[in-house]
């Protein structure tokens, strides 16, 4: 990317750390986040550690005046995005979390005809973001799909909305025997009057012909918008039988990466080398998100609607 030098990583693994440094050609490495930190050449750093580690790294690169790109979700829980938030307020240094959807331009795309009143006022959304079991095994230990994937697609519904939750009722099914549900839907009421659905399904068939069943569709009161986000438009049947290239998110085309990912990250050096502020996707939209999760995650335990509190 113009403009930006890989210039530091930090894991605390020695052989994960060398193998990190060959591989791209970092300058200097640390086991020690801090000690990255401490060197005044570094402008920006991506926080890209699991979600319930996001904490300390995100407010020690923000005390220490970094730019700082955050993977989604922004935090685990609500009272872990307001420390982070509260830690960028008190920054010189940039806040981005990284909800790379509304990069993906098809979003886009969908946002602008709902702003510019193509289907009326939205009344209804579904949207389905489902993997194949073998995936879903690789994670089910660490996130729940509502919190995992889900998260995704409550925040698009918030974005195209632009309205509050106001409450949620889910239900997460246990199938295999790993800490977290395998299959996750949630049903929001949006104080517009809309209400949403989210179906994550983590345990499709092993020999589903794709890595993602991805769908949205939006009713409004004078049209409807349907997204196959699944389908990239390509399949390829080799020995291993039909199979369909990520031809949005992140492919590599003529040796450089693409899609979504590299747009994002654009956006975020554009916002700190112009010194522009942070607008498509902001702190507070990304907590909105992990609190609409939360609350979906308590529904699940306590099987009964929960009301959403600001």
């Amino acid at each position: 990317m113009p403009g930006v030098e890989l210039y530091a990583g930090s894991t605390r693994r020695q052989e994960r750390l060398r193998q990190i440094s060959e591989r791209y050609h970092i300058t200097y490495s640390y086991s020690d986040y801090r000690e990255m930190l401490a060197n005044p050449e570094i402008e920006a750093v991506s926080v890209v550690t699991h979600v319930d580690s996001h904490v300390a790294p995100a407010v020690a690169a923000l005390q220490a005046n970094k730019h700082v790109f955050l993977e989604k979700p922004m935090a685990d829980s609500v009272m872990n995005c307001q420390t982070i938030m509260a830690a960028a307020e008190a920054s010189s240094g940039k806040l981005m979390i990284g909800h790379i959807c509304r990069f993906d331009p098809r979003a886009a795309i969908i946002k602008q005809n709902i702003v510019e009143g193509k289907i009326g006022r939205i009344v209804s959304m579904h949207a389905t973001r489902n993997l194949p079991a073998n995936i879903g095994a690789e994670v089910l230990d660490k996130i729940s799909p509502i919190f995992g994937d889900g998260i995704h697609d409550v925040d698009l519904m918030n974005w195209f909305t632009q309205s509050q939750i106001t409450q949620v009722y889910a239900r997460g099914v246990r199938v295999r025997n790993f800490k977290n549900p395998d299959i996750g839907w949630a049903m929001y009421d949006f104080a517009s009057g809309a209400v949403g659905v989210t179906e994550t399904v983590w345990m499709l068939p092993e020999n589903t012909p794709f890595k993602i069943d991805c769908r949205f569709e939006i009713i409004g009161t004078e049209g409807a918008i349907y997204l196959n986000g699944g389908n990239s438009g390509l399949q390829i049947n080799d020995a291993n039988g039909f199979h369909q290239p990520e031809a949005v998110f992140w492919p590599e085309i003529h040796g450089m990466r693409a899609g979504a990912l590299r747009s994002e990250l654009a956006y975020f050096i554009h916002c700190i080398r112009e010194n522009l502020p942070i607008t498509v996707i902001t702190p507070q939209e990304s907590l909105e998100a992990v609190r609409a999760v939360e609350a979906a995650e308590r529904s699940c335990r306590e099987e009964q609607i929960v009301k959403l509190v600001r």
